[in-house]
């Protein structure tokens, strides 16, 4: 009984009065609700900026170090970790072990609800402890109402081993934003659908994610500009990118650019750092190593 309180008391939980009588509603009438709500995100998340930027720092020194980003969650916060961990190789060309999840209920629950996972604090602490997180590693913790006990017990163990810890919710003063080291409030209010927090709570969430993953990234070097310098080539689309980035990089032509991609093996950065320096392929790839993979400081350096 005493759960169910404290979830009535969340604001994520409170009845949307912008939103009685939504079953009346005409279609064009919902989207417009549903957009008008979704409007209130982006100030619900600038009010957090300034945590959000300590997190990024923090994050970006761990990778920095040879650490890991974690990301725990249930349900929706898990699924929303989930798509930004897988992002960040394809995006960055990060290894894979860089950016990792951990969801309550194991890969299975990506495509479908196994939601009594999240009530367990042995299993959020069984599952944190897979992983073996440490002192150099940064373990984010997701949860829209701060009180999911899968979330808060993996956030408290991995503490305990000397892993940095952040805490991302919807509510303030909760246990899982007390459990972290830094705790992101995005206080988004009533849902549309009464507690169903995989609307501006989700969207505040995935918001914050793509500023702390994509934030850290590039402090690390890993954009060029506001270029997606580190992208993996692996297809043609991936192949045209990485061409235009290099053509708009160096200002040279669409040939020269290709060249240079060529020469560098399909590596964008290199490729730029032998347009930028006039180096070989050898060089261009020790500058990146001596910079740990920071594109601007290897062509300052090559």
């Amino acid at each position: 009984m005493k759960t169910k309180e404290n979830l009535r008391r969340l604001s994520t939980e409170q009845t949307n009065p912008a939103s009685k009588d939504l079953d009346k509603k005409s279609a064009l009438q919902i989207a417009r609700i549903i957009n008008s709500e979704d409007a209130k995100v982006t100030a619900a998340v600038k009010r957090a900026l300034p945590q959000i930027a300590r997190a990024i720092d923090l994050i970006a020194t761990a990778l920095r170090n040879r650490g890991r980003l974690i990301y725990v969650g249930a349900g929706t916060s898990g699924r929303i970790a989930a798509l930004d961990a897988a992002e960040c190789p394809p995006t960055f060309n990060t290894s894979p072990k860089m950016v990792q999840f951990v969801i309550a209920g194991g890969e299975k629950a990506l495509a479908a609800a196994v939601e009594a996972n999240e009530d367990s604090r042995e299993l959020g602490e069984r599952a944190i402890a897979q992983r073996k997180p440490n002192k150099k590693d940064v373990v984010v913790g997701i949860a829209a109402s701060g009180r999911t006990p899968f979330t808060v017990a993996a956030i408290e163990y991995a503490r305990k081993l000397g892993a940095k810890t952040i805490a991302v919710t919807c509510n303030r003063n909760s246990p899982l934003g007390n459990a972290a080291h830094i705790e992101i409030v995005a206080e988004v209010g009533p849902e549309v659908v009464s507690g169903s927090t995989r609307m501006k709570a989700g969207t505040a969430q995935k918001m914050i994610l793509n500023m702390l993953s994509t934030g850290a990234m590039t402090r690390l070097g890993y954009v060029y500009g506001n270029l997606m310098v580190n992208v993996h080539v692996k297809n043609k689309k991936l192949e045209e990118r990485g061409i235009s980035i290099l053509e708009r990089a160096s200002g040279v032509t669409r040939a020269e650019a290709q060249a240079a991609l060529k020469a560098a093996h399909n590596q964008v950065p290199a490729a730029l750092v032998i347009l930028k320096r006039g180096s070989t392929r050898a060089q261009a790839r020790d500058a990146l190593r001596k910079s740990h993979g920071n594109v601007r400081k290897a062509i300052e350096n090559a």
